[in-house]
């Protein structure tokens, strides 16, 4: 049985689907494949590293997409970088960009900088047109440590966001209830989320195999191109998951066969604003 599911208007055994792109602003490639997977593909939502090279390109194509903020704290690549846009000494490393491991930012980031940050990238991603419809964390790592947890879902709830959580199976291991507190300040979360590509080949027997309620598959699309060759180790499964996202493509016809419905970051938002009073000053 899934509440959120009862939320969003759908039944309690529904399964329902979210297609959401990350890293928009990441490549001039990736804006491409995100923007086609949003328009004409199977995507239903996305979301803008404002910190990134050419997230001022994503902003100039955005035509009012379901596009949130993926939360910047790291430049994981080696030869492709890019860094706070606060003063932010404690989220820098030596070659003047951010960290490349979550595990740095944990050790070493004052959480007064983490603030100003994020509160920035938001903010600038306002300031540049986008409806911002969710949070999520790049490299989904930064928001289980307790103390940036608290800093993640702060500015969820001030903002009336909802936000993208790992699987209630990790908290064990992560050592805190962190959907628990996200749920106790009414803050929506996907039911699960998991890499598009953790589907496998069989999208069909996948698709059908999960549980009800709302199954969030995160994707990093690109077309094959030189920048995403030289930039990004990974881009051979970004290609993949390009075609995967594609009209017509696997994901499309899958979902199709098992009756998935789908739904986006935004109708998450609007629930999640309607089971609460008030207003955010970003609303």
């Amino acid at each position: 049985m899934s509440d959120l599911a009862l939320r969003l208007g759908f039944a309690a055994d529904d399964r329902v689907v979210l297609v959401c792109c990350d890293e928009l602003g990441f490549s001039h490639a990736a804006n491409v494949a995100t923007y086609a997977a949003l328009r004409s593909g199977t995507a239903t939502s996305a979301s803008l590293m404002v910190p990134a090279p050419w997230s001022r390109g994503a902003a100039a194509a955005y035509r009012g997409e379901d596009v949130g903020c993926n939360l910047t704290l790291n430049a994981e690549l080696d030869l492709y970088r890019w860094g706070p846009i606060t003063h932010a000494p404690s989220l820098l490393d030596g070659d003047g960009g951010f960290p490349r491991t979550v595990t740095d930012v944990w050790e070493h980031a004052d959480l007064d900088e983490v603030r100003r940050e994020w509160r920035a990238q938001v903010e600038r991603a306002i300031y540049w047109g986008f409806d911002v419809s969710h949070l999520d964390a790049h490299l989904g790592g930064v928001e289980m440590k307790p103390e940036f947890f608290d800093a993640y879902l702060d500015l969820a709830e001030e903002l009336r966001l909802p936000v993208r959580l790992p699987d209630a199976e990790l908290e064990p291991r992560v050592g805190f209830p962190f959907r628990s507190l996200a749920d106790e300040r009414g803050i929506l979360a996907p039911d699960r989320s998991l890499p598009l590509t953790a589907l496998g080949r069989t999208l069909g027997e996948a698709l059908a195999s999960l549980p009800p309620g709302v199954s969030e598959l995160h994707a990093h699309p690109a077309p094959d191109a030189p920048e995403m060759r030289l930039a990004a180790p990974d881009w051979e499964r970004r290609v993949d998951e390009h075609a995967l996202l594609s009209p017509g493509g696997p994901l499309a016809e899958a979902l199709a066969r098992t009756g998935a419905r789908l739904v986006g970051y935004r109708e998450l938002r609007e629930a999640m604003r309607a089971g609460r009073s008030g207003t955010s000053d970003f609303a």
